[in-house]
């Protein structure tokens, strides 16, 4: 069974203690909430994407432990944390971290659906979740990073509904210097945040349990 649970608004550092307590576990649970203005850096980020004082624009920077490069998490953005056992495997025994975030991708596709915003998919270079996928004009919508260990998932996804896209302006969002982002609100889809948090959940309960 998953364990759906809207927090609010949570400081980074503190949303990953959880995460890691809960992972610690075997339940499985999706943690919702919005971040403060908050750079995270992945394993293979290179800091010179960060490309002013986060500081000086009000956001804190942080170093974790997820996948992907550089990303933004702040007000008016959803981000969903699933920690769960992810029963899917590849070659020795390892978790299929390929399928895993796909999964993750289809959560949001068919959540975003449920908004009323159809025309979105996958790039196939790319991972997250795009607008107009098929265009000379994609726009990542969703960014997703995870990690997993010993097969239990951590940290996600970022879904922007109404988010300062100018934040995204002092980054190189996850390495990708050619591709524009966009939220619910820009592509003309006004949702609440209380509607995007049912959507995802509905979306996950059927994908996830």
């Amino acid at each position: 069974m998953l364990r759906a649970r809207w927090l609010g608004r949570v400081a980074y550092d503190e949303a990953l203690d959880l995460q890691r307590t809960l992972a610690a576990g075997s339940s499985d649970h999706l943690l919702l909430l919005e971040h403060p203005h908050t750079y995270t850096l992945g394993v293979n980020a290179d800091p010179a994407h960060v490309l002013v004082d986060p500081a000086g624009v009000g956001a804190e920077l942080v170093s974790t432990d997820r996948g992907g490069d550089v990303t933004y998490h702040g007000p008016g953005q959803l981000v969903g944390y699933p920690i769960r056992t992810v029963t899917g495997r590849r070659g020795g025994g390892m978790a299929d971290t390929v399928a895993y975030v796909h999964s993750v991708e289809q959560v949001l596709i068919d959540a975003l659906g449920a908004l009323g915003l159809t025309d979105v998919g996958r790039l196939d270079r790319y991972p997250g979740v795009w607008v107009d996928p098929g265009s000379g004009f994609p726009r990542k919508i969703a960014a997703i990073g995870v990690r997993l260990s010993r097969a239990r998932s951590m940290h996600g996804f970022a879904l922007n509904i109404h988010p300062d896209l100018t934040m995204f302006d002092h980054i190189v969002p996850c390495g990708i210097d050619d591709l524009g982002v966009t939220s619910l609100a820009a592509e003309g889809i006004e949702a609440t945040m209380r509607e995007a948090v049912d959507a995802v959940v509905d979306a996950a309960t059927a994908a996830w349990g």
